[in-house]
């Protein structure tokens, strides 16, 4: 059984996603004073008293999409109706339903008819009364909020935190009876990164089998770095779709700014990194920018070449471009390359045991005695290099870190030991022991260094 799910929603710009971040503890919903920056459901963990649970963020809901684009003139109306089913769909998925409310604007007519639509659900609903930021007496306006006929408001502040133990405490009674199933297991955690409309959204779609992201050939679609919970017979994940990370010169905008932070931060919570390519385009340079971070961070990752089947193909095209992409992304050819679909389906249900093996691949130890057979091997076929008569000596070689996997080697002088030849002791080791799909660190230590 999983953990009791918690759905945020409202109209736009109440507060929700500022109460997200508030309950987590964490900064992964975008705050920002313009409606309709939320727009996928953002999920995250937290717990209270015990009792953990997941929360979801959900895009503004207003009833009368007219009136939501006289005040959200940047939003497509086709996003509008997106943003709206993908609300409705968390609070489908949830046990408890938190409606906020603005207490500076009082009870709207969107807020009344966004209470009926939650009452029909007859799911839990617990009403939150925000930016009620003043300690000590009750804020009078709040009474008027008994009009929307779902019990005692609850006054908090989700920028200095008040009233969300109380709005907490509410949610936990209402949670069905505890399972011991209820315990995270471990998950596989999956970055989907690639520049803008690559596929990302599409691809988890239809990994989970529902529009779980709104997809569109509008640009900026997704914002946050949505995550989605999934497991089938290869084993449990946790995808996180991520905004498409576009040239540093081109985002001018504050919230795609803080999109693009957030992809950068998926990649660091991130075991391995499905990296997207458009077919259609091949690799750009802005496909080795977003390479590059998941190589730096040290991620295991894997190639996806997405749209295959829009491509004309031949006996030789999957070739040529598996060559193309090898030459492009130079620095990473330890990564599997993998041609799919998302539209079709086309090989994604091979991503899964790709994405066991590269995770495995990262977390692979290797003994001390086994690496100094490997060098020793090594040393023979190619002597190491020597500077006006000086001799680079590798005493020895041990493992220290996985995820990548880190090695470090230590010498009689580090300035010897060029790059070159640490590129050669590495391609040694991948001949050995694989290591595919995973960067490789290596650590010189001079003899002395601390």
């Amino acid at each position: 059984m999983p953990k009791p799910l918690i759905a945020i929603v409202g109209r736009p710009n109440v507060g929700k996603s500022m109460l997200f971040n508030k309950i987590t503890g964490k900064r992964l919903s975008i705050v920002e004073d313009t409606p309709g920056v939320t727009r996928d459901r953002l999920y995250s963990s937290s717990d209270w008293n015990g009792r953990e649970f997941d929360i979801v963020d959900t895009g503004g809901i207003e009833p009368e999409s007219a009136k939501l684009a006289a005040s959200m003139v940047d939003v497509p109306s086709e996003m509008l109706k997106f943003m709206r089913e993908q609300a409705l769909l968390a609070i489908d998925l949830a046990d408890v339903i938190i409606l906020v409310c603005d207490v500076t604007t009082g009870v709207t007519a969107a807020d009344d008819e966004v209470a009926t639509m939650l009452l029909r659900s007859k799911k839990p609903i617990v009403l939150a009364v925000n930016k009620c930021d003043s300690t000590g007496a009750t804020n009078p306006d709040i009474y008027e909020f008994y009009s929307l006929g779902l019990g005692d408001p609850i006054a908090v502040s989700a920028v200095h935190g008040h009233g969300t133990g109380d709005l907490l405490d509410v949610c936990v009674k209402n949670f069905p009876p505890r399972d011991e199933s209820e315990d995270e297991d471990d998950r596989v955690s999956v970055a989907i990164i690639g520049k803008p409309n690559s596929g990302k959204s599409s691809l988890l779609n239809r990994i989970l089998g529902e529009t779980r992201v709104i997809v569109s050939d509008i640009a900026g679609t997704t914002r946050d770095a949505v995550d989605a919970r999934f497991e089938n017979d290869t084993g449990k994940y946790l995808f996180i779709d991520t905004a498409g990370i576009r040239r540093r010169s081109r985002v001018d905008d504050r919230i795609e700014k803080y999109s693009v932070l957030r992809a950068e931060m998926a990649i660091e919570r991130a075991d391995v990194c499905l990296i997207m390519i458009d077919a259609i385009e091949g690799v750009t340079e802005q496909d080795t920018k977003v390479a590059g971070l998941a190589h730096e961070a040290g991620r295991a990752s894997i190639i996806v070449v997405n749209k295959w089947d829009l491509v004309e193909k031949d006996g030789k095209t999957m070739d040529h471009m598996r060559k193309e992409v090898m030459r492009d992304l130079s620095y990473m050819t330890y990564a599997p390359i993998v041609f799919i679909s998302a539209k079709t389906g086309q090989r994604v249900d091979r991503l899964f045991e790709l994405i066991n093996f590269v995770n495995a691949q990262a977390a692979m130890r290797i003994t001390t005695g086994a690496l100094n057979g490997v060098l020793a091997d090594a040393q023979a076929r190619m002597q190491p290099p020597t500077d006006k008569g000086r001799r680079l000596k590798i005493y020895y070689m041990t493992q220290v870190g996985i995820r990548p996997p880190t090695f470090v080697c230590f010498c009689n002088d580090a300035e010897l030991f060029h790059f070159s030849y640490q590129r050669y002791l590495e391609n040694q080791i991948r001949s050995v022991y694989g290591l595919e799909g995973t960067p490789v660190r290596m650590v010189i230590r001079q003899k002395g260094d601390q």
